[in-house]
C-alpha cells in the first residue's frame, strides 16, 4: 500500500509540476504559421531519411508522431511548452514533412519503425508516446520496437470504439473516392472534421497542407490505417500498455470499449479533430493530466 501511495503521489506531482510551467506561457493563436527548429535525421530500419526535432530534458521523454498527411509542426503548440519539464520529440514520419520519400508500402509497421528509429538514435530508456490521429496507430507499432522502454499511449483523437474495426468494403469506398480526385477529396474531407465554429483560417491552412500531400503516400498510408483498426485490440492485448485517449466530443466516444483494452478516456469539448491545434492551452493541461497518469 505504501508502494502505491507513493506512486499517487508522485502522479500528482507531474501533473501539478506541468500544469504550472504551461501556465506560465501565452496562448497562441491556433491559426498561426509554425516555425520549425532546423531538423536532425535518422535512417529508418527501410533506409528512408527520417526528420525529426528534439528539445528540452527530463524523464520520461514524450515523442510526439503526427497524423496522416500532416508533419511534426501540427505540434507545435506542444513543444515548446513540454520541453520545460520534459525532453521532447517530434517526427516527421517518412514521406512527410521532411523525410524522406522512396517507401515500397506506406504501412503503420513501417511507420513505427521510424519512430523506434528516432527513439534509438536519441538512446531514450523511458518514453511516452503521443500520436494524433493515424499517429495513433503507429505508435501502438512503434512501442512493438521499443520493448521495455514505453511507459504509456496516448492518444488523440485516434480511435472513439475498440472492437471489429471498420470493414474492407467501408474501407475500399473510402480510399477509392480520394484516389477519383485526392486534391478536392481531401480538401472537403479535412474540412468535415472541424467544427462550424472553429477558426477558419486555421481550417483552409490544414485542408490545403493535407490536399498537397504526396497523393501516392496518402493513399496508401489512409488505407492501412483503416485497415489496421481490425488488428488494434490484439497489439494492445499484446502490449499490456497503459493508455490515454483525449477526444473531442464531436462525436461519441465508447468509452466501455476503449477501458475493455486498457485505454482511459478524458473528453474535450468544443473542438474538432484538431484539438491539440484549435485550443492548445486547454489540450495543454489535458495532456499534462495524461502524463501525469503514465509517468510511473
Amino acid at each position: 500500500m505504501g508502494s502505491l501511495t507513493a506512486k499517487t503521489a508522485h502522479r500528482s506531482g507531474v501533473v501539478l509540476a506541468t500544469i504550472a510551467l504551461l501556465a506560465g506561457g501565452g496562448r497562441e493563436s491556433a491559426g498561426a504559421q509554425s516555425v520549425r527548429k532546423t531538423a536532425d535525421v535518422v535512417t529508418s530500419p527501410d533506409g528512408i531519411r527520417i526528420a525529426y526535432e528534439a528539445r528540452g530534458e527530463g524523464t520520461p521523454a514524450l515523442v510526439f508522431v503526427h497524423g496522416w498527411s500532416c508533419d511534426r509542426s501540427y505540434w507545435k503548440g506542444q513543444l515548446e511548452p513540454f520541453s520545460r519539464q520534459f525532453r521532447v520529440v517530434a517526427v516527421d514520419l517518412a514521406g512527410h514533412g521532411e523525410s524522406g520519400l522512396g517507401r515500397e508500402a506506406w504501412t503503420m509497421e513501417a511507420f513505427g519503425g521510424d519512430v523506434a528509429a528516432v527513439v534509438e538514435k536519441l538512446g531514450l530508456r523511458r518514453v511516452i508516446l503521443i500520436g494524433h490521429s493515424m499517429g495513433g496507430d503507429v505508435i501502438v507499432e512503434a512501442a512493438r520496437r521499443l520493448p521495455g522502454r514505453v511507459a504509456g499511449l496516448v492518444w488523440v483523437d485516434a480511435y472513439k470504439q475498440l472492437g471489429a474495426g471498420r470493414p474492407p468494403e467501408q474501407v475500399q469506398a473510402f480510399v477509392a473516392r480520394l484516389r477519383a480526385d485526392f486534391t478536392d477529396s481531401t480538401r472537403a474531407f479535412v474540412r468535415g472534421m472541424f467544427l462550424p465554429s472553429s477558426d477558419r483560417a486555421l481550417v483552409e491552412r490544414v485542408a490545403a497542407d493535407m490536399s498537397s500531400a504526396p497523393s501516392e503516400v496518402a493513399l496508401g498510408a489512409v488505407e492501412n490505417a483503416m485497415n489496421y483498426s481490425r488488428e488494434m485490440p490484439r497489439t494492445l492485448a499484446e502490449l499490456k500498455l497503459p493508455g490515454v485517449a483525449i477526444n473531442p466530443d464531436n462525436a461519441p466516444t465508447d468509452v466501455a470499449s476503449m477501458e475493455r483494452y486498457g485505454v482511459e478516456v478524458i473528453v474535450m469539448p468544443g473542438v474538432g479533430h484538431f484539438l491539440m491545434m484549435e485550443d492548445p492551452e486547454r489540450f495543454n493541461r489535458l495532456l499534462a493530466t495524461a502524463v501525469g497518469k503514465l509517468a510511473r
